[in-house]
């Protein structure tokens, strides 16, 4: 095998690592996040107080803005992690970074835009060979083959079938 065939043969496997680590590494920032922002399973009142006086987005209640956040902390990182759904979790999470940028903390540019990186390569590239994603296509592409090849054996037994039902007829 010469080094060419070598590389290509290495390009999905090594392309899969950093498709891993974008998945990994933004969703364990937000689900941090997510975390500071309970008490048991209630939202902390320290959240709320942020909400209220820090963070202030516009057309959006303190409370909502708040349950929203909490929410999407929690519920998008974990589709990241598992590679299911994600290139709509990892949009999620970009809106949310975006958000955080104009809105919030607009001088933290450097650190939201180090998470961007991550969420917009989920975004074009999808969760890799590792997630639940590919699992999942990889599956359906295998029911798919196995229903084309039933219509197929199934099409050429009817079109003898009706050939004998002809000669019978003769």
């Amino acid at each position: 095998m010469n080094v060419r065939a070598l590389g290509l043969r290495l390009q999905e496997p090594l392309r899969a690592i950093p498709l891993l680590l974008a998945r990994v590494f933004p969703g364990a920032v937000f689900w941090q996040s997510g975390r500071t922002k309970v008490d048991g399973w209630q939202l902390s009142e320290n959240t709320l107080y942020l909400f209220q006086e820090e963070y202030r987005l516009p057309f959006l209640a303190p409370s909502t803005a708040a349950w929203m956040a909490l929410t999407a902390e929690h519920l998008l990182p974990l589709l990241l992690l598992l590679g299911l759904a994600t290139r709509l979790a990892a949009f999620g999470l970009l809106g949310m970074t975006l958000v955080i940028q104009t809105l919030v903390y607009p001088d933290a540019w450097a650190t939201h835009g180090t998470w961007a990186v991550g969420l917009v390569l989920l975004v074009t590239q999808g969760g890799g060979r590792f997630s639940a994603d590919r699992l999942i296509a990889r599956l359906w592409q295998r029911r798919q083959h196995a229903h084309s090849a039933c219509q197929q054996v199934m099409a050429s037994n009817s079109e003898g079938f009706a050939e004998q039902i002809q000669r019978l007829g003769q």
